[in-house]
């Protein structure tokens, strides 16, 4: 089971730990010092699924050079401005990628291995994309 704390620090300033002893900032974009929160959510689904692409390309013995995922939300304009859209954006690098391997590998995460898509996708709906770099392009990156 995964367990993670929240300490406030002061104003709206917070520390959030999570089961392994980890931590990150959060504050209110005022503050100016941590992740906004539902900024949060956003790492946590890109960051979920990178792991997953990882891992599935890895077993398909294809190595990766690089991985950036975007992630951008569109909110609700009242409150508790809930996420309605969450789009993707996939930057992946490597050799031998192939579009439909990579096509796969962020479905399966998106649609099978990924708990916090699975958790938003009632609410959210999410949209991928993505772009195979070329080894100059990762050069310039």
């Amino acid at each position: 089971m995964g367990t993670a704390t929240v300490k406030w620090i002061e104003g709206k300033q917070f520390i959030g730990v999570d089961s392994t002893n980890h931590s990150v900032v959060l504050s209110t974009p005022s503050e100016g010092i941590g992740i906004k929160p539902s900024d949060l959510l956003l790492i946590a689904v890109a960051s979920c699924s990178a792991v997953d692409v990882v891992e599935i390309l890895e077993k398909k013995r294809m190595t990766l050079t690089y991985l950036e995922i975007s992630s951008s939300g569109e909110q609700d304009q009242d409150p508790p401005w809930t996420f309605r859209k969450i789009r993707m954006h996939y930057k992946i690098g490597g050799k031998n990628l192939t579009e439909k391997a990579v096509a796969q590998a962020i479905q399966l995460s998106e649609e099978k291995y990924c708990s916090v898509a699975a958790t938003i996708r009632g609410t959210a709906e999410i949209i991928t994309d993505f772009e195979i770099l070329e080894d100059t392009v990762l050069e310039a990156v």
